[in-house]
């Protein structure tokens, strides 16, 4: 008998991803055509068609060479782009986002820096069928014995557990290192559960009603099934893993540095090339035997006008390349110098990259899309806004920024829940609108204390 489990490991980078959350993708109709309002996008219609068009292409592999850069005013949704381009590619497509004065970090060569998003940014997905096995927690039972060191401690030793399902019954004898397992992940009767025959890893998928003396609640943070699984306790199961390059590469050079870590000296900060090879290598003939499939991530890059000409080139060697993730870049600059160069360039990028590029235009939102966007957030972050405090975030969202809106939403729900009221009024948005403000007004106070303002 076999059965299909999916696992998805994938490095995905947090920045930014929170503030998009409400993304679900780019809003396609179901003939690739963006929707005015779809999937937590609201407009530019233009720049998600021509973002669609990139998901075409992905899709098609028809990529290779080059890349995306998306230009436009500061808090036009570039990033947000982005992040749907990803999550209509699928929702195992690696996303990793890097500012660019990430790369001048103090700990790592910039190569070694850049590198490194690019691994976490491309996957490959393995299928695999495993033996297990599978059912619902009846009895456990845990022997401990003393500590070898320690005679005043115990430890566990081993454990019997007891597996159902609605067909079968299946009593194991597991040693220390599934008992340890069982305890870190407090497997417990109820628990529906799997151990892979090969390796002796143990995954928790959820709990089961109707064991004998199991423990329930009314509310749980585990899916709880009302019947047992079908089918004998020992099968086979199809196990699906999303694993990133960058994953592999730890992997392997832990176990080539594993004897020199043990000898308790520093590995190194840098993964070595050889590995790196290695791992390609490998995947290579895993994809060619039809045993695995490249899933190409998106490697996000803001204010990518911070970027150095040997950034630059290197990511002209990374598009060529066999393993490369969809790169797309973001800037808000117009024509500018180079990063550490008097050579100025469009959006500071040298003319050699953007030849490689496609360019989408990101346009500033109207007051009618400001509005919804806000209203969006506002349910996303679970504020209640009334009508007049939406109008009122709008105005101030064309006024001054969108960001600048949505930052208030938080910050205002604080100020109407001390004033006993779940919902926030507009003298909520003014008060706190007042309290904190925008980068003009900055600029203002700025003038006004200039002689007082440190230089």
């Amino acid at each position: 008998m076999s059965s299909q489990i999916r696992e998805v490991r994938s490095s995905r980078r947090a920045i930014d991803v929170s503030l998009h959350s409400h993304i679900r993708g780019l809003g396609l109709d179901e003939r690739g055509n963006p929707l005015p309002v779809a999937d937590g996008f609201v407009g530019q219609v233009e720049a998600r068609r021509s973002a669609a068009i990139v998901v075409e292409l992905v899709r098609q592999g028809k990529m290779q060479g080059k890349g995306v850069l998306l230009v436009g005013p500061p808090g036009t949704g570039k990033t947000a782009l982005a992040y749907a381009i990803a999550r209509e590619l699928g929702e195992d497509t690696p996303f990793v986002a890097l500012h660019a004065s990430e790369v001048y970090s103090l700990e790592a060569k910039k190569t070694e820096v850049l590198m490194r998003a690019v691994r976490k940014a491309m996957g490959i997905r393995i299928r695999e069928v495993r033996k297990v096995y599978e059912g619902a927690v009846k009895e456990l039972k845990i022997a401990y014995g003393r500590h070898p060191f320690n005679p005043y401690l115990k430890v566990p030793k081993e454990a019997r557990v007891t597996l159902v399902t609605k067909d079968d019954s299946l009593t194991l004898t597991v040693g220390e290192e599934i008992v340890s397992q069982l305890l870190r992940l407090g497997i417990k009767r109820g628990d529906l559960i799997w151990i892979d025959a090969e390796t002796g890893l143990v995954h928790k998928v959820g709990r089961v009603k109707g064991i004998e003396k199991a423990r329930y609640y009314d509310v749980d943070v585990w899916e709880v099934s009302e019947e047992l699984p079908k089918g004998p306790v020992k099968k086979e199961k199809e196990i699906t893993r999303v694993l990133t390059f960058n994953d592999l590469d730890l992997a392997v050079a832990s176990q080539r540095l594993s004897i020199i870590g043990f000898l308790g000296v520093e590995l190194e900060r840098e993964v070595d090339e050889e590995v790196r090879k290695a791992v390609n290598s490998q995947v290579k003939k895993l994809v060619d035997e039809g045993r695995a499939e490249l899933v190409p991530g998106v490697l996000f890059i803001d204010d990518a006008h911070l970027l150095d000409l040997e950034s630059f080139a290197f990511f002209s060697k990374v598009l060529e390349s066999e393993f490369a993730p969809i790169i797309i870049m973001a800037t808000n600059r117009g024509m500018t110098k180079i990063y550490g160069t008097d050579v100025e360039s469009p959006h500071g990028i040298p003319l050699d990259i953007l030849d490689r590029l496609l360019i989408i235009p990101v346009r500033p939102y109207t007051r009618d899309e400001i509005k919804e966007i806000v209203r969006i957030r506002a349910e996303e972050e679970e504020v209640e806004l009334t009508p007049e405090a939406l109008e009122l975030l709008a105005d101030l969202g064309v006024k001054y920024s969108l960001r600048y809106a949505i930052q208030l939403l938080r910050p205002a729900s604080i100020v109407a829940s001390k004033k006993g009221r779940e919902e926030v009024r507009a003298e909520d948005v003014n008060e706190v609108s007042a309290l904190f403000i925008d980068t003009k007004r900055s600029i203002e106070f700025i003038k006004e204390y200039e002689e007082k303002l440190l230089k």
